[in-house]
């Protein structure tokens, strides 16, 4: 039997993504974000509250980066959802993590994560007292080991973390199960 629970967000999973930028010094800034996804083929949303220093160092460079969280860095990777680069400039820099700059945008890559895409701003829309923040993504860069032999990234190596905000916790991406456009095939034949 189903129960109410009211109103929340209730899609799982929601992505764990690393929303790199400069600041006005250089400085590396990265937030973590999991009000965000893909909205086209060759396009990002990211909702970031209005008084982030990343919206502000987008909106400076035109331009960020997103890498998807893995298993291996999730301390870093919850550290940057829980410090304010507002109130810590260093943030970057006490994880230990690298970091070099993207040929591609004015952001930097974070070395240690394993699938990165390197966006141009498109456009920002005020949407529920959030900025909408919708970028073009103009490159992917993904770690070798996390291709298959065909050169595609495959989603089991990256070990990608999904966040589940119901309990306020942290799942991997597990094993696979069926294929896309296969799976349901039988049922077009009835």
């Amino acid at each position: 039997m189903l129960k109410d629970l009211g109103s929340l967000p209730a899609v799982f999973p929601m992505p764990v993504l690393m929303v790199a930028t400069y600041g006005p010094d250089g400085t590396i800034d990265v937030m973590n974000v999991a009000w965000g996804g893909i909205c086209g083929m060759d396009k990002i949303a990211l909702n970031l509250a209005t008084e982030r220093k990343t919206l502000k160092n987008i909106l400076d460079r035109k331009a960020f980066t997103v890498a998807l969280a893995d298993e291996a860095h999730i301390k870093e990777a919850d550290f940057f959802g829980t410090a304010s680069g507002n109130v810590m400039p260093d943030k970057f820099a006490r994880t230990g993590l690298h970091a070099h700059k993207s040929s591609h945008v004015d952001a930097p890559v974070i070395d240690e994560f394993p699938l990165t895409m390197e966006c141009k701003l498109e456009e920002v829309r005020d949407c529920f007292g959030e900025q909408r923040v919708v970028g073009t993504i103009v490159n992917v860069a993904a770690e070798e080991s996390c291709l298959d032999e065909k050169g595609k990234v495959d989603a089991g190596k990256l070990h990608a973390v999904m966040f589940d905000q119901y309990r306020n916790t942290y799942y991997t991406v597990g094993k696979e199960f069926a294929h896309a456009w296969r799976v349901g095939a039988e049922l077009m034949k009835k």
